[in-house]
Parts: structure tokens; sequence; C-alpha cells
């Protein structure tokens, strides 16, 4: 890890580099979160309208619930 000085010359602004390795573990990390979110639309998909309404969710909901998989489509904090 390098550490370079802002071109503004401003004093304590810095910007961190990571190189190549970096850049591959922050596209990696982004790759497995949208592999996570398609199965988590995948099941949803597959499942009822009578089993999505049990859970709380509507099909319409499904794309942000997988997103956000931390709330509650309806506002409520989700018990993790």
């Amino acid at each position: 890890m390098s550490v370079t000085y802002d071109t503004t010359g401003l004093r304590g602004s810095r910007i961190q580099t990571y190189g190549v390795a970096g850049l591959f573990r922050t596209c990696w990390n982004a790759f497995q979160e949208w592999r996570t979110r398609r199965a988590l639309q995948g099941v949803l998909r597959g499942l009822s309208d009578q089993e999505l309404m049990d859970i709380g969710t509507t099909r319409g909901e499904i794309d942000y619930v997988a997103a956000n998989r931390s709330t509650d489509p309806r506002g409520n904090l989700s018990a993790q």
C-alpha cells in the first residue's frame, strides 16, 4: 500500500492506493455480491405468490429485497 498526497496541496488530504491486488479484491467482492443477489432473486422468483405473502413481500419487491437483504421493504428492521 502506498499513500500519495492530493495534487491540491491541502495538508491532511491523502489518497490511498492499493494497486492491482486491491483493485482485483474490490472487483472480486463486487462479483461475489452480484452472484449472491442473483441467486436470492432466483429463489424468490421461484416462490408462489402465497409464499411471498407469508414472508411479507411481493413480486414487485424481489429486486429490492435481494439488493437490501438487511432491511425490510415495509420499512421495519429485519431480525438478523
